[in-house]
């Protein structure tokens, strides 16, 4: 599993100085942040690129203006779009203020988000 321990401890970091309760897991190809039993964010190097990217669980609304943007692709699995998720490229969370903002959408929908079903 491939990921970029230095984005992994700056996701970390936001979400200490936000005083939120968190686990990691290793999935994805890389590490995914859980807040109440929910994935939330997370973060994997792509095997295409080789790009050091932020996965954000966010609402519709949140969704549908970030898949505008040119720092953010919609998360596949295969074909198959994965609906309230994205991928953040790196230039888009470089920034303190820039990961802190998408950590903070992803606390916004978390809430709401569904749990998945355990097996």
């Amino acid at each position: 599993m491939a990921y970029n321990e230095e984005t992994l401890e700056r996701i970390r970091q936001v979400l200490l100085s936000k005083e939120v309760d968190f686990e990691e897991k290793k999935m994805f190809m890389g590490v995914c942040i859980m807040v109440d039993d929910k994935m939330c964010c997370g973060t994997h190097i792509s095997r295409n690129s080789g790009e050091d990217l932020l996965f954000c669980r966010i609402s519709d609304e949140d969704y549908l203006k970030a898949v505008e943007r040119d720092d953010v692709l919609p998360m596949k699995m295969g074909e198959r779009v994965m609906k309230n998720y994205v991928y953040v490229l790196e230039h888009g969370f470089q920034h303190s203020k820039d990961l802190d903002h998408w950590i903070q959408l992803c606390l916004n929908y978390n809430p709401t988000a569904k749990s998945s079903k355990r097996k």
